[in-house]
């Protein structure tokens, strides 16, 4: 059958005969890339990782560690070892994109079913929209900052919810750009990242010169010692940030497939990867340190935001070129990472109503009735609360799909049938009860437990459910690890019961 035939290197390429012409759950964006338009390169992957780690929210990471009393080698450590935690489950679900040319939404419909893959979907989409909300006043107000630096009085114009009204002016232009250039599709966002990449680097780099330059080396703040130590002080901090941390990424661990669907092989896709997230996001925090130590040498006060930082020389150039790195920064990881999923995800919600332009404007309006800015108000809402809950039901639908799609079927899929009702991912009326089930079970261990600390929190300081507060701090990898464990149980049974099932 055209559905399952390999048509080079493994890659399998779907007739448009196998999709029924009125099909519901198919549109343009839904149905798998063409093989011939799979091209995108080992350096694509690695330049899209480079752009999507390179932001603001990556380098404030140290600084929330910090915050919470790691030193600087307690912080980098936690980075580093969660994004080497979180490559494998993002290697893992990626191999169905070069493979089969698949998004998220149409890979979930395997393991959920065509109706049930709404429920991950919508999930993810949720995230996203805040995730783009809260990136995108990030990158506003770091246009507000420098362009009040160089014109002046920005800060004391009159204020509108709290905040001044050039302020709001700023974070809608910035949210205009954005959507502007996702409205010109993938190719664009593959060409944006290739040259935005090396660009944000540079800046970065630069950066570090300048405050080297005016501190004469890097300051007391590598020597500043740990707040927690290496005992019983740190364990109790340590672990629910790595889950945050995981967290952060844990995102693109599920919608990876909507980047590797055009990429031109496996080889192209895992070493990209591999060679983009860890490395990346380690060196990264490691000079977000390096530049707040200099900072701590010359201003006897350690700046870790660095458009504050920024911000403090005088010279026009130097904040010109701050601004528009920011802004590439910003817009390279917001447009990738929490654009393109929720788009492909609305338009797997209706098809024939929403195509993934819809989904990315609807994407941008969700992303402001959100409110984000509420959710970085504190390092414990920002990491424990807000990063811990995502971190949990992410952690949760990452097990199903590699379930799935890795122990179940052993990377098979029939792709006619993921667009056709009543086919073998048509399940029960479209959903999978075993993997609603395991979702449940998965989310309620990963989350249940969710507490926060005295005064600095919306959850109980007993836990939702007290019973499973021990389990909180660990909630991606509970969530995972039930879910997985649980949906194959039950895809087993299903098949020692009716053997003929998919």
């Amino acid at each position: 059958m055209t559905a399952t035939a390999p048509i080079s290197g493994g890659r399998v390429e779907l007739a448009p005969a196998d999709v029924p012409a009125d099909s519901r759950f198919a549109n343009e964006d839904l149905l798998p890339v063409p093989v011939a338009r799979r091209r995108w390169t080992t350096y694509n992957f690695a330049a899209l990782w480079v752009g999507m780690a390179h932001n603001i929210p990556s380098w404030l990471l140290a600084s929330g560690l910090v915050a919470l009393g790691m030193d600087w080698k307690q912080a980098v450590l936690t980075i580093a070892l969660a994004n080497v935690v979180v490559l494998v489950p993002m290697l893992l679900t990626g191999h169905a994109g070069p493979k089969y040319g698949i998004p998220f939404p149409v890979l979930a419909r395997a393991s959920f079913g065509l109706r049930g893959a709404n429920l991950p979907a919508l999930i993810r989409a949720g995230v996203a929209c805040a995730w783009f909300g809260i990136q995108t006043w990030i990158g506003g107000q770091g246009i507000f900052v420098l362009l009040g630096k160089v014109f002046g009085g920005w800060a004391e114009a009159a204020r509108i919810g709290g905040q001044p009204w050039t302020l709001w002016l700023c974070f809608a232009l910035f949210w205009a750009l954005e959507l502007a250039i996702i409205h010109r599709g993938m190719e664009a966002l593959r060409r944006f990242e290739n040259w935005a990449a090396p660009f944000v680097i540079v800046g970065a780099l630069v950066l570090l010169v300048w405050i080297a330059a005016k501190a004469g080396g890097f300051g007391p703040l590598l020597d500043q010692p740990s707040t927690l130590g290496w005992g019983a002080g740190f364990w109790p901090v340590f672990f629910p940030s790595l889950m945050g941390m995981i967290a952060f990424w844990s995102t693109l661990s599920l919608n990876i497939p909507d980047f590797t669907r055009f990429g031109a092989g496996q080889r192209a896709q895992a070493v990209g990867q591999a060679l983009g997230l860890p490395t990346t996001m380690t060196l990264f925090a490691l000079l977000s340190v390096f530049v707040t130590s200099g900072s701590q040498a010359v201003y006897g006060v350690a700046v870790w935001d660095p458009v504050a930082l920024a911000a403090r020389t005088d010279n026009v150039f130097g904040l010109l070129f701050a601004l528009v790195t920011v802004l590439v920064a910003t817009i390279s990881v917001n447009i990738a990472a929490n654009v393109v999923s929720p788009a492909y995800d609305l338009a797997n919600l209706a098809p024939r109503r929403i195509d993934f332009r819809r989904g990315a404007l609807i994407t941008g309006v969700v992303g402001v009735l959100i409110m984000p800015w509420k959710l970085t108000g504190t390092p414990e809402l920002y990491i424990f609360t807000w990063l811990g809950l995502v971190g949990g039901l992410l952690g949760t639908v990452a097990g199903i799909l590699i379930a799935d799609y890795w122990l179940v079927r052993r990377t098979v899929l029939d792709l006619a049938d993921l667009y056709r009702p009543g086919g073998r991912y048509w399940y029960v009326r479209g959903w999978n009860p075993a993997a609603v089930a395991a979702f449940a079970v998965g989310g309620v261990l990963a989350v249940g437990g969710s507490h926060s600390a005295p005064g600095k929190g919306p959850f109980p300081q007993d836990g939702l459910i007290p019973l499973l507060k021990p389990l909180a701090d660990y909630g991606w990898a509970v969530g995972l690890t039930a879910s997985l464990v649980v949906y194959v149980a039950l895809m087993t049974a299903r098949r020692r019961n009716r053997p003929a099932a998919a």
